[in-house]
């Protein structure tokens, strides 16, 4: 008798398999009875050495006075029950949470996802002092109302963080399959929400925080920007009809290639001195064709905005666009080694009209950066200063002892946005963030942004001394920073803005 083969199972059918499981595991996980939770073989901690966090697993567990590392702490939502507290139900939200699947949030099953379960380990940080305190729920995390419980929650967890184990090729190849249909859901969720009659922006909002898959982004950063239309009607009468304006502009300032005498010389001496070396490394940029795309575009935002007119800096702030908006026509290839010659002349011509009014866009939330003293950032560098006195008393006090100003290294990451510390890839993942923030997004949410990046560098920098300081936070070890980096430090930045925004009274050091 001939053994039957059984065939193996198709990416759709393991994406209904995945969701099925986690759903059923989340379910019973809600529904466990004490006698079951009291069964369970493995003991979980409860960390009373944070003062304002509690994080239990069961009430047997809680219990008992056994700890363990951080790391033996299941990662997935579903491998653990989680309360507020000894004898209190569940509330509702609380177990509409729980019963999420990652697949609902766009997210593979694995230990080594570095999004939403990594972001607080799928667990939740609640006040010690249940009535006084306020908690904040978005993007999947819960932040206690004391910052320092907090800082030494987020310490914790990126020292002990889950290390990805070897694994076998089957499941490698499961991880591979979970991971492109979670890929392909979250594409859905997006296209959803865009082939709407009216684009709802706040949902869009929510979904572009986390990530906006690079197939969408062009169009999910023209409509966060407001530069298109949400109503999809007007949507493409709307842009051709910004193009066309740029284009009048830009013929009449530059009607003949390559002659420039009738041009502000000051202006464009500083515009043609700053392109080259932009992002000097990148083939992209030192392409002629691009440098005089991006020449055409500060020397006209300029002149336009005689207020603040050209400022070394803004140079950068095009860079992201110009990457975005060249990914649809330069796929499967790598837009940073594209030759863009090879693209028509009307295809180059639509993505430096919408560099362009997609700048001027981010601009207009940030001009006070740009304008004549710069108060702006004079004030962002102020804040930073009374917001690490906050975070990371220690590092304050240690970077004043040694003479340190925050003017001397945070100018630039309010000028130029962490671009010059960061990959450009790393920076477009952040500004999905940023834009899904609003339009204080490059600049409030930024501010806790920069925090955060300071204190990452608390315990090296505390060791340091004036001119080490200097020296290292001008080359910052992030040359191998991926998505999973940005995404941890935008959540604290949100767990920080969460504490601090608004709270002017919370900010004066004490």
């Amino acid at each position: 008798m001939m053994e039957r083969k059984e065939k193996p199972m198709s990416f759709k059918n393991f994406g209904l398999f995945f969701k099925k499981t986690a759903t059923e595991s989340n379910s019973s996980t809600i529904n466990r009875s004490r006698s079951q939770q009291n069964q369970r073989t493995k003991s979980a901690e409860t960390f009373t050495d944070l003062p304002g966090l509690r994080l239990t697993k069961t009430r047997a567990e809680t219990s008992s006075n056994a700890t363990s590392p951080i790391s033996s702490y299941p990662i997935n939502r579903s491998s653990s029950s989680l309360d507020f507290g000894t004898n209190r139900k569940l509330s509702s939200k609380y177990a509409r949470y729980m019963s999420q699947t990652d697949e609902d949030w766009g997210l593979p099953n694995s230990n080594t996802s570095f999004t939403k379960n990594t972001r607080f380990n799928g667990a939740s940080a609640t006040s010690s002092t249940n009535n006084s305190s306020s908690r904040h729920h978005r993007h999947g995390v819960q932040c206690a109302t004391d910052s320092n419980s907090a800082r030494k929650y987020i310490d914790m967890f990126e020292k002990n963080a889950l290390k990805p184990s070897p694994k076998s090729a089957n499941q490698t190849a499961e991880a591979e399959v979970a991971l492109i249909n979670c890929q392909m859901s979250r594409i859905k969720k997006f296209t959803r929400v865009l082939e709407a009659p009216v684009v709802d922006l706040i949902a869009l909002r929510t979904l572009s925080w986390n990530g906006v898959p690079p197939e969408l982004r062009p169009i999910v950063w023209k409509m966060l920007l407001g530069y298109a239309p949400s109503n999809a009607s007007r949507r493409d009468s709307t842009l051709e009809k910004k193009r066309e304006d740029y284009f009048a502009i830009r013929d009449t300032l530059f009607h003949t290639e390559g002659e420039y005498g009738h041009l502000d010389q000051a202006l464009w001496h500083q515009v043609a001195i700053d392109v080259p070396r932009t992002n000097a490394s990148i083939p992209l940029y030192q392409n002629p064709a691009t440098q005089r795309i991006l020449e055409r575009i500060l020397y006209i935002w300029a002149t336009r905005h005689p207020a603040s007119g050209y400022v070394q800096g803004i140079n950068d702030l095009v860079t992201p666009f110009y990457q975005v908006f060249l990914l649809p026509y330069t796929q499967p290839y790598d837009p940073e080694t594209f030759d863009v010659r090879q693209l028509t002349k009307r295809q180059l011509d639509e993505v430096e009209a919408d560099c362009f009014w997609c700048l001027s866009k981010l601009l207009d939330g940030i001009q006070d950066n740009y304008i004549h003293a710069q108060p702006g950032i004079q004030r962002q560098v102020m804040k930073l200063q009374e917001l690490t006195y906050r975070i990371d008393a220690p590092l304050a006090k240690h970077l004043q002892s040694e003479g340190v100003d925050f003017l001397q290294f945070s100018f630039r990451w309010m000028n130029c946005l962490l671009m010059r510390e960061l990959s450009i890839e790393n920076i477009i993942r952040m500004w999905d963030t940023y834009m899904a923030e609003g339009p204080d997004g490059f600049s409030d949410f930024h501010l806790y942004v920069c925090a955060s990046f300071l204190v990452k560098w608390s315990s090296e920098l505390q060791k340091m001394e004036f001119q080490e300081i200097l020296i290292f936070l001008q080359s910052l070890p992030v040359a191998s920073w991926t998505d999973s980096d940005i995404e941890l430090l935008l959540s604290e930045a949100f767990l920080w803005k969460s504490l601090f925004s608004g709270a002017t009274a919370h900010l004066r050091q004490s």
